[in-house]
């Protein structure tokens, strides 16, 4: 291919609000359209034409990041009454092995589910549910093996191993948390949700294990097009909750696990902008809530009158703390909480006041996630920890004393020094004043003198906070040099509920002013330069970054956009598509004038303009349900079409995946390794430093040679 490609112009005239705009890559919607798979394809061949001056360095950097994991390794065993659970992997194997242990750890394993069986044949293929019932005789897990994010769910007996005849298709799952159905107390019925045409969990639905799945009772349905649904089962298995989800807005209904014949109970009605999470404890409801309380409170009520007006403060609204989640175990309360940019939990009695204390952490700056911890009646807490220079850490704290015993720390076979690195923290004055957060990883003794690569990340959506973590794959990056760095915009919520909202609707346009701001604090101060700073964001993080991107495309050398959220105007109004109902309130609706106005001022695809732009990756998913694999390719063809210079502009489709990239690990890593090598060929050049040995990368090439020969 001598030329890169360029799709083409078909006209078409969308009118709103009495304006009409033209837009020429509208036709790339329609998937059946024989030409826009051949664009896809062009635009594809481009890129490895393109990059293959590279593939000795993707080589190189996939064997790095492969030779950072304990390919043959375990979780950290989560007891479930008569057995340890947890997962495990194989070396050479894409996919974990889910199985268990009856009693002791020293007894014979039983495998549950082999990922990897389920896997043949597929390119793609994700386990979302999987939960065992009360008991441990059944197991029901969903499988999603197109990256649609639409699961089927199967239903295992595991004494004799075989597949229950009935399977129920089109539902929802979290293949994050593997929840997505929930047994009730009888081990014979579950409850699951399924998906309207929007793919919206919107129906609260009943199995009796044995029955035909076409009968199965339908509890509830919500039928406002702006909520989403999500089943929880309370840690003590007293309750099933049926959580409503709106962007700003919930409301939750109970049903006792004993009695899955009964009808649903309100906990309590739901009331525009009032949101709320509880945990049962003991016959009374802990809810966390921001009724009248811009960072959450802590209230409770009791299960006969759970109601708004029966509620009772516990922990009243804190200024300056951001009450995140909760969680109920025998004898104590366990709060995770946000203080200046960082969680922090909080231990106390079963009342939320008595015997409170805060877990200590070793480090000014972490991240702290959630485990299982599945049993109900213990003193042990065990959370997941990290830092950027600290790999990943299961923690058992106990709470009855304060001890912190680490349980497990991620294992990095080809090695790694600590104090080969250093992470700080600081801050950029935005444009109104506002002081930012920036977490920063390198190699010590780094020099500011503006020649440093670095990639700068963002997100800013949602209220997400993007905490400082550790990540091995990032340090293929920092050997060469590159600084790593964290923009904390607004739009998250690292520093509050404010910081939330001071990013979202007519404020959105913050997060990408902070962005930039960061950016220029980082040149200003020397970590870098721009034409060695490069940006990267996925999702709304890849609006972010391409809306910096038609704002300043002066200011970056390198942006990676992954399937980015661009094409904001058109989507938000098309109420067909997943997520768009549910989002209003996050972005707007452009059926409002002003809301249309106002997206339409930062929407990146209609801000494009004929001028010169930094070199670009822009990643999508052919099967994405929650980015279109249309926004991104209609933003590439426009960037074709308007762009002024001659700098690198690369699609790249995964044909098989949906949002999250490709399902197995090796790979994943497969997919980091392009991207890792379009930064530091477009910052580096040939001056980039090797990480292994010669001797170790004709080894590496010889490995990934075999690796993508089996593949294909």
């Amino acid at each position: 291919m001598s030329f890169f490609p360029t799709a083409p112009k078909r006209p078409y005239q969308i009118t709103q609000h009495g304006e009409t705009r033209v837009d020429n890559y509208y036709w790339l919607r329609d998937r059946e359209d024989p030409e826009v798979i051949k664009y896809l394809r062009a635009e594809s061949d481009y890129l490895e034409e393109v990059m293959d001056h590279t593939k000795p360095l993707q080589e190189m950097l996939f064997a790095e990041m492969k030779g950072r994991i304990k390919e043959s390794d375990s979780t950290v065993p989560d007891k479930r009454g008569d057995y340890f659970y947890y997962t495990r992997t194989e070396e050479g194997k894409q996919y974990p092995i889910f199985c268990r242990k009856y009693q002791s750890l020293e007894n014979a394993e039983e495998i549950l589910l082999d990922q990897n069986l389920l896997a043949e044949g597929k390119s793609f293929c994700s386990v979302g549910a999987f939960i065992v019932s009360p008991d441990r005789t059944k197991l029901a897990y969903s499988l999603d093996v197109e990256g649609g994010e639409v699961y089927t769910i199967y239903i295992k007996d595991l004494n004799n191993q075989i597949i229950y005849p009935e399977a129920i298709e089109n539902t929802y799952s979290s293949v994050y948390f593997h929840t997505g159905v929930e047994w009730a107390n009888d081990s014979q019925t579950i409850f699951y949700l399924t998906l309207d045409d929007a793919e919206r969990p919107n129906r609260f639905m009943s199995h009796r294990i044995g029955t035909d799945a076409t009968q199965d009772r339908l509890i509830h349905q919500e039928d406002d097009e702006t909520y989403d649904l999500f089943i929880q089962r309370t840690r003590d298995h007293k309750y099933i909750l049926l959580h409503h989800y709106g962007t700003n807005t919930t409301e939750t209904h109970f049903l006792l696990a004993d009695h899955p014949e009964d009808e649903l109970q309100m906990l309590s009605p739901r009331r525009n902008g009032v949101e709320y999470i509880v945990a049962h404890h003991h016959g009374q409801f802990f809810i966390v809530t921001n009724y009248l309380a811009k960072n959450f409170r802590l209230m409770k009520a009791s299960v006969e009158h759970p109601e708004i007006e029966y509620w009772q403060e516990v922990i009243p609204h804190r200024q300056d703390v951001l009450l995140d989640w909760i969680e109920s175990f025998k004898d104590h309360l366990v709060l995770y909480e946000r203080k200046n940019g960082l969680r922090q939990i909080r231990v106390s009695g079963t009342d939320g006041l008595s015997n409170a204390r805060y877990v200590e952490f070793p480090e000014p700056a972490y991240s702290i996630g959630w485990e299982s911890n599945s049993q109900y009646d213990t003193p042990v807490l065990r959370f997941q920890y990290s830092s950027m220079i600290t790999p990943a850490s299961v923690v058992d704290y106990h709470m009855d004393t304060g001890q912190w015993e680490l349980v497990k720390q991620e294992e990095i076979p080809s090695g790694y020094n600590i104090s080969e690195y250093i992470s700080e923290r600081v801050y950029a004055t935005a444009a109104d004043g506002t002081l930012v957060p920036i977490s920063l990883v390198h190699k010590a003794g780094l020099i500011r003198d503006g020649n440093n690569p670095m990639l700068l990340y963002g997100y800013g959506a949602y209220g997400s906070a993007i905490d400082a973590d550790f990540n091995s794959r990032r340090f293929s990056l920092l050997d060469r040099g590159f600084i790593f760095a964290i923009a904390h915009i607004r739009g998250g919520s690292d520093l509050g509920r404010a910081w939330y909202e001071d990013g979202k609707l007519f404020n959105k346009k913050n997060s990408f002013t902070d962005f930039i701001a960061c950016a220029e604090y980082l040149i200003k101060e020397g970590f870098t330069s721009k034409e060695k700073l490069a940006i990267e964001g996925g999702s709304a993080g890849g609006l972010l970054v391409s809306a910096c991107l038609t704002m300043r495309p002066d200011l970056f050398k390198a942006v990676i956009a992954k399937v980015a959220f661009v094409d904001v105007v058109t989507t938000m109004s098309d109420p067909t598509i997943p997520l768009t109902t549910l989002e209003y309130d996050e972005w707007g609706n452009p059926e409002n004038l002003e809301h249309y106005k106002y997206m339409m001022s930062y929407s990146p695809y209609d801000n494009i303009r004929s001028t010169e732009y930094p070199h670009m990756l822009i990643t999508t998913g052919l099967n994405d349900p929650r980015v279109a694999y249309w926004e991104p390719a209609k933003f590439a063809a426009k960037l074709r079409e308007m762009k002024t210079d001659n700098n690198l502009l690369l699609l790249q489709t995964n044909y098989s995946s949906g949002h999250a990239g490709s399902s197995g690990r090796y790979d994943y890593l497969k997919e980091v390794a392009v991207d890792y090598a379009f930064l530091i060929d477009r910052l580096c050049g040939h001056t980039a430093p090797d990480v292994l040995s010669p001797i170790e990368i004709g080894q590496a090439t010889s490995i990934i040679r075999q690796d993508l020969a089996v593949s294909d």
